[in-house]
């Protein structure tokens, strides 16, 4: 026809690409409007080593009753670049192989809504020990490797397809442990300090030890030695006895 124009080349091809996206927009991925947090600090103990605290996602995934909800654990770097639809790297190859993995595995039932007045509703990332080397456990709940920092995400799949996420938490650093060598210049003084009057105490305390066990080795040979000169027998004294000669009034013949 003169006055029809010529059909776009890549037009057959586009229609497809247009109906997928169309699928995709139907069956998208619901971004929750929560950002995880750390639970509240009245509780203590939020962060250690090797773990920390969250509080859990309640009353944000109720429009997928039928989901499995997991906690993914990444290195900021790898949070741009996470894929929700991709395999999950393993626990046991975080972070030096794989900059996140997943953990926790729930599903809506532990997360109940409303909260009931009182409870206590944390999740301690980082809890288990015996599947550390377990190969089988990928998404075991370890301890983490480093301080960190580190972020995560709720995300909710039915099967393997993502159907819900919340945002990533803020970065959230470990404590480190403090090396005996990594102790200030005062600390080290004042323990120094320490050392040098519990010396000087022990020191004294034996000194008065050694004068108390003089003194009683003195007083126990003053009393067996000395003091029998003191409270010796007195010598016994012989007294004649006399008779007492009565004198008679003789008579004035006898005289």
């Amino acid at each position: 026809r003169p006055h029809s124009r010529p059909r776009h080349p890549h037009a057959r091809t586009m229609v497809p690409l247009l109906l997928l996206l169309l699928a995709t927009a139907a069956h998208g991925l619901v971004q929750l409007n929560y950002k995880p947090t750390l639970a509240s600090p009245d509780l203590g103990g939020l962060t250690t080593t090797s773990t920390f605290v969250l509080e859990q996602p309640r009353c944000q995934f109720e429009g997928q009753p039928n989901a499995d909800i997991w906690l993914v654990v990444a290195v900021p770097e790898a949070v741009r670049d996470f894929n929700n639809s991709a395999v999950p790297g393993a626990f046991q190859d975080f972070p030096d192989k794989a900059g996140a993995y997943v953990t926790l595995n729930t599903t809506l039932l532990s997360y109940p809504c409303p909260k009931a007045p009182g409870e206590i509703t944390v999740l301690r990332v980082g809890s288990e020990t015996s599947c550390v080397d377990d190969k089988s456990r990928p998404t075991c709940n370890g301890p983490l490797p480093g301080p960190g920092p580190y972020r995560v995400k709720f995300l909710a799949l039915e099967g393997s397809e993502p159907v819900a996420e919340t945002m990533w938490s803020d970065p959230i650093q470990l404590k480190t442990a403090r090396q005996p060598s990594s102790n200030p210049v005062t600390g080290s003084r004042h323990s120094a300090g320490m050392i040098a009057l519990t010396s000087i105490l022990t020191i004294l305390f034996a000194i008065l030890l050694a004068g108390l066990a003089a003194m009683l080795v003195f007083w126990r040979s003053d009393a067996c030695g000395g003091g029998s000169s003191t409270f010796s027998k007195p010598e016994v004294v012989s007294v004649r006895r006399y008779n007492t000669h009565h004198v008679y009034d003789q008579p004035a013949a006898r005289l």
